[in-house]
């Protein structure tokens, strides 16, 4: 319903303020740092808000926390000392919770234990509802971006594995604003390591913008990877499908067929490319969007290289870059044998056709030669019926002539008859004429 909501203005649509405040609905965090943030993003299918209500009731302080806050897909509680945020999506849920660094977690530090130093607990957090997707310990420090010896640092904080590190940014001095480090591995206790190094007097603000790009990044990374599965399963189907059409397509062109046969082929064929349109179209849509975000938050990082460490964006080209290519070829494979699928069935029909017109035509020959047939017939047996007629009336005539002789006329009956004979047969034929020109008038 239109309100009316300023003297100024015509009444307002009932979608305008949801719409507007779209642009406010998942702000950034505000983190100070030293900090650690940490992150688990899992699949929703088949949990309902009111579970995932159920679940953030349980922190401290949140035990009456209504329904009615969780309608639009985002939320930020406040606990003691730590903040949750809560942001739900189409196919997942993400759970950040920003804590305190712990003191033996800070820069320097070598491989320190984090899984265990959850503020809300590690019950609560095995709790949440879904299936893990993504999991990060993001740390966040004060550092000096530019030192020498940041790889070997960084290398002893996130573990075995080939580190990734870039600069992010400009500051007006032109200097990095902060570093990002990472290897990308998944640790014995289910997360990722992420480090990101700011110098002092980075505010909370920016520090809330690069966590959020970040772990962005790396879960739309890892969703849009879920149709390279998908793609690889289907690969196999879609040669048997391209095998099947290929020899249709010769027991066409061949006539190795009857017509019914190769239409149920094509009929059972074309099924099962729809059926497996339909079960995969979402997926091969979502991967492309969410490729797309990816590339987004990388742009938004504005990396500059370190030397001899390889990006972000470097390592994103040359690993997700093939499996992207990979699910858009199956894509495009699948909807090229749709369209196959779809011309050799227009052929098949065409040919259906022509064999019906030709079937049309022989019968339409048939009808022509049984309606000539029938004309002569007819013909035949109104020379038949002009004959009878003419007996009938000549009979009559005679057996009036008969009666005129028996009253004393003095005449030859059959001479008289026999005479009007020819008479007779000129007025029968020319009245069936007569009706032959009615119904002809009548006709047109």
């Amino acid at each position: 319903m239109n309100e009316i909501t300023s003297r100024f203005l015509p009444p307002e649509d009932a979608q305008r303020r949801e719409l507007h405040n779209e642009v406010h609905a998942r702000p950034s965090a505000r983190v100070r740092l030293p900090a650690l943030i940490v992150y688990v993003a899992v699949l929703n299918e088949g949990v309902s808000r009111e579970q995932e209500l159920a679940h953030l009731r349980l922190l401290p302080g949140h035990a009456d926390l209504s329904l009615e806050r969780m309608q639009g897909n985002f939320m930020r509680l406040r606990c003691d000392h730590y903040t949750v945020k809560w942001e739900r999506h189409t196919e997942f849920t993400r759970y950040s919770i920003v804590q305190s660094l712990p003191a033996h977690a800070l820069w320097g530090s070598e491989l320190p234990e984090l899984a265990a130093h959850l503020a809300p607990g590690t019950d609560w957090l095995r709790g949440l509802p879904g299936q893990t997707m993504a999991a990060i310990h993001l740390g966040m420090v004060h550092a000096d971006v530019m030192a020498s010896d940041l790889m070997t640092k960084a290398q002893a904080w996130l573990g075995e594995g080939a580190v990734l590190a870039s600069r992010m940014g400009n500051t007006t001095e032109g200097l990095p604003h902060s570093c990002i480090l990472t290897h990308f591995r998944i640790g014995p206790d289910g997360f990722e390591r992420m480090l990101v190094l700011a110098p002092e007097g980075t505010s909370e603000a920016r520090a809330g913008r690069i966590s959020q790009r970040l772990l962005e990044m790396e879960t739309y990374r890892l969703m849009a990877l879920r149709g390279l599965p998908v793609a690889k399963n289907l690969s196999a189907t879609l040669s048997q499908a391209e095998s099947q059409l290929a020899d249709i397509t010769g027991l066409l062109e061949r006539k190795g067929e009857t017509d019914q046969a190769l239409l149920d082929l094509l009929v059972s064929l074309a099924a099962r490319i729809e059926r497996a349109t339909a079960e995969n179209g979402f997926r091969f849509s979502a991967t492309r969007a969410y490729d797309t975000l990816v590339s987004q938050r990388l742009a938004e990082l504005r990396e500059r290289p370190i030397s001899g460490t390889q990006t972000l964006g470097e390592f994103m080209q040359r690993r997700l870059s093939p499996a992207m290519a990979t699910v858009q070829a199956t894509e495009k494979r699948l909807a090229s044998l749709a369209e196959r699928v779809s011309r050799t069935s227009a052929l098949l029909r065409t040919r259906v056709d022509i064999a019906t017109e030709a079937q049309n035509q022989t019968l339409l020959e048939k009808l022509t030669k049984g309606q000539a047939l029938q004309l002569r017939l007819q013909s035949t047996v109104e020379g038949l019926s002009i004959a009878a007629i003419s007996y009938y009336v000549i009979s009559l005539l005679l057996y009036v002539a008969k009666a005129l002789k028996a009253a004393g006329m003095p005449f030859q009956p059959e001479v008289a008859v026999g005479v009007l004979v020819p008479v007779v047969f000129w007025g029968v034929w020319k009245a069936v004429q007569r009706i032959h020109e009615k119904l002809h008038q009548a006709e047109h």
